[in-house]
């Protein structure tokens, strides 16, 4: 009976020994976690500016490649370059009015795109094309 309780008691403190080290494993990962979260926001408020820039350059891009492959009639490469275009402009910061009717241009084109309307996509995301560039 003696040996029945030890091992009761060891297994016992075994299991408590194996939530103990759960526990600290868990709040190292969340500490860890928090730390690492914090480091990575203060580097993305470093250089909107920069990032903004280029987001437009390369959105301009890539409308004018949609662009030039709506009116050659590769609508499926087309809505492959309004996609990119459409990404890219997420990260654009400026005139919020003048980006906002960009955005909608572009969606307007991509609609026509989808629909095969060659005129209609063309006029759009050329309209969109003049918007972003006035950024």
């Amino acid at each position: 009976m003696n040996t029945t309780y030890f091992n009761y008691i060891r297994g016992f403190l075994n299991i408590m020994n194996f939530i103990k080290k759960t526990a600290l494993t868990l709040f190292m990962a969340i500490s860890l976690g928090a730390i690492s979260t914090t480091a990575f926001a203060a580097e993305a408020v470093a250089a909107p500016a920069a990032d903004s820039a280029a987001s437009v350059t390369q959105t301009i891009s890539h409308v004018e490649e949609a662009l030039a492959k709506a009116q050659q009639g590769d609508f499926s490469e087309s809505l492959l370059h309004i996609k990119s275009a459409r990404e890219s402009a997420e990260s654009i910061t400026g005139n919020k009015d003048v980006l906002k009717q960009a955005n909608s241009s572009v969606i307007q084109g991509q609609i026509q795109v989808k629909q095969g309307n060659k005129e209609k996509s063309t006029v759009e995301l050329a309209k969109a094309l003049e918007l972003y560039k006035s950024l």
